[in-house]
């Protein structure tokens, strides 16, 4: 199992509600797994090391470029084609040009995604654990556990109950979904057994933000 942890301020206790599982369909359920213990602390936020690097490489070439041929005009020798070049075209092509477009576009979007970049936490396959109450100086400890990891545990946990032949578990940081295939035993059986299982091993995880798990059986195909 895959876990990170390091020192950030603890955030206050959030409360989690439950929901009542779901009987619109034979073979399938959905309910909501509850943890009143610990707190919940914020998502992780990424270091962003190589967005970063780009942006301050490509940042420093073109400035450094640009200073270079500045000083080189202002000691007496002649601009750069390609800034010549440039100041004439911008001079020359107007507003609605296709090229100007373009340009604005994709300045826009490049801008855009460095914001986003800039404001949300990244680390999406990290999912923050509970930390646990009543131990001493555990405010500046945080830990985390790969999403890949807990559908790990979630699967085994899910072979485990009889009935079941196969279990696929997709983990995220709002909801858990199981399929699995049963070989004998009735389906609904075999959900409902799958669904307490699976909300125990939910459970025992300490997400901070606890996933609604939506729960699948059905046959497997014969031949």
């Amino acid at each position: 199992m895959n876990a990170n942890a390091w020192r950030q301020p603890s955030t206050p206790p959030s409360d989690s509600g439950q929901a009542a599982p779901s009987a619109d369909a034979p073979g399938a359920g959905t309910t909501k797994v509850t943890e009143k213990e610990g707190r919940s602390p914020h998502r992780f936020w990424s270091a962003r090391r190589i967005a970063a690097a780009v942006v301050a490489l490509l940042s420093a070439a073109a400035t450094g470029l640009l200073l270079y041929d500045v000083i080189s005009v202002r000691a007496g020798g002649s601009a750069m084609g390609w800034r010549r070049r440039l100041a004439e075209e911008l001079a020359q092509r107007p507003l609605e040009d296709t090229w100007m477009i373009v340009g604005a576009a994709l300045t826009m979007a490049l801008g855009l995604w460095l914001f986003l970049l800039a404001v949300t936490p990244g680390l999406r396959r990290l999912l923050p654990m509970r930390q646990p109450t009543g131990i001493p100086e555990n405010k500046e400890v945080r830990a985390g556990i790969d999403h890949r990891a807990a559908a790990l545990v979630l699967r085994d946990r899910a072979l485990q109950v009889p009935g079941v032949q196969s279990a696929q578990v997709a983990v995220g940081r709002r909801k858990v979904k199981a399929r699995a295939q049963a070989h004998f035993r009735d389906l609904e059986e075999v959900r409902a057994d799958l669904k307490a299982a699976l909300g125990e091993a939910v459970t025992s995880l300490r997400l901070a933000r606890q996933p609604t798990l939506t729960v699948h059986v059905r046959r497997p195909k014969k031949g």
